[in-house]
């Protein structure tokens, strides 16, 4: 029975020290640096892109009325009109209210680029845009979700310990740490889970294998920006641009870790939202979708010569070989080696 016992023990040994090496292994934080200055930076373009039309899209005499606005939104969401009706009493109205918000998640973004105050900067950064996003939630669409989950997830990751203001004053450490490492590997877990499940579900359909979905996608009025109505005379480019998207999705989670396959499948992933961005005017989802995959598997988190690693199990559990034998004739009145 110790053979057995043994061999399970060991079996348990490996597997610990292969999650801790895939989790918990010291990381830079420099993926993570890219992934808070690139998100920070397109969210601070969409807010120039929005800034003109900000009462049209969140003022309660918007395109959409108060009653649209308060039916279509979720039940018991953080919205405007919450800190409306607060402070209407102290004669505050809506228009400067607006403004505020809009202000305060536009220095938060600034922030949170910056890389000052890191952790604070995506907390306001995230709670600002969730009022906004909520507040005109019909208006909501892929982006914005992606967007709020990684300022949320950017409110625990050291983030600011690479290539920011907190770095350069001394408020946070350098090195690599196991905290980047997991929050590393959170991202990256959370992509190949996105991009398996629309590739999965594309899949399921006829549409994207027979081209018909690129088709529509190409020549929709709200999406079409060239004209590609020349592709009914070669239908087999359709086809092909609707197997590539498959295939890229699909092979997302199996193709981005090996290291032989992962910069062809990164850059093949930035084409797939560059070609987004430019045939169906999605700029904003292209670029925030291509600078998740850069940060997350493009940018290098183990630095050059870095010999830090986790403690392994099988290490601690190795029996400690017995001292050996204290030499009478040695002089005692020298200290022991530490």
């Amino acid at each position: 029975m110790a053979a057995p016992r043994a061999a399970i023990e060991r079996g348990f040994a490996r597997a610990w020290a292969a999650v801790e090496r895939f989790a918990f292994a010291p990381a830079s934080a420099a993926p993570l640096a890219v992934l808070r200055i690139g998100l920070a930076s397109v969210l601070l373009i969409q807010a120039g892109m929005v800034a003109p039309a900000l009462f049209e899209l969140y003022g309660r005499s918007g395109i959409l009325q108060a009653p649209l606005l308060d039916a279509l939104g979720s039940p018991g969401s953080v919205r405007l009109s919450w800190l409306i009706d607060r402070l209407a009493p102290l004669g505050i109205g809506e228009a400067p209210i607006i403004v505020a918000v809009g202000a305060f998640y536009v220095l938060a973004l600034v922030a949170l680029l910056a890389g000052w105050h890191t952790r604070m900067a995506a907390a306001g950064a995230w709670f600002a845009h969730l009022a906004l996003m909520m507040t005109a939630d019909s208006t909501n669409y892929g982006v914005d979700q992606f967007a709020n989950i990684f300022l949320f997830y950017l409110m625990w990751m050291p983030s600011g310990a690479a290539l920011s203001l907190d770095r350069w004053l001394g408020r946070t450490p350098g090195g690599p740490t196991s905290m980047a490492r997991l929050a590393l590997r959170v991202v990256q877990i959370h992509l190949c889970i996105v991009y398996l499940t629309s590739g999965l579900g594309k899949a399921l359909g006829e549409q994207w294998w027979n081209g018909d979905a690129i088709w529509r996608t190409l020549n929709m009025p709200d999406y079409r920006q060239y004209d590609f109505t020349w592709m009914a005379y070669h239908p087999w480019l359709a086809v092909g641009a609707g197997w590539m998207v498959l295939l890229i999705e699909c092979g997302y989670p199996l193709m981005i870790w090996p290291r032989r396959t992962r910069r062809l499948w990164v850059a093949a992933t930035v084409a797939l939202h560059v070609g987004i961005a430019v045939f169906m005017g999605l700029g904003v989802f292209g670029a925030i979708m291509a600078v998740l995959t850069i940060s997350a598997f493009a940018v290098r988190a183990d630095p050059p010569g870095s010999t830090l690693s986790p403690p392994k199990l099988h290490e601690l559990l190795r029996p400690v070989p017995p001292a050996a034998p204290r030499d009478s004739t040695s002089c005692s009145c020298r200290s022991p080696v530490v």
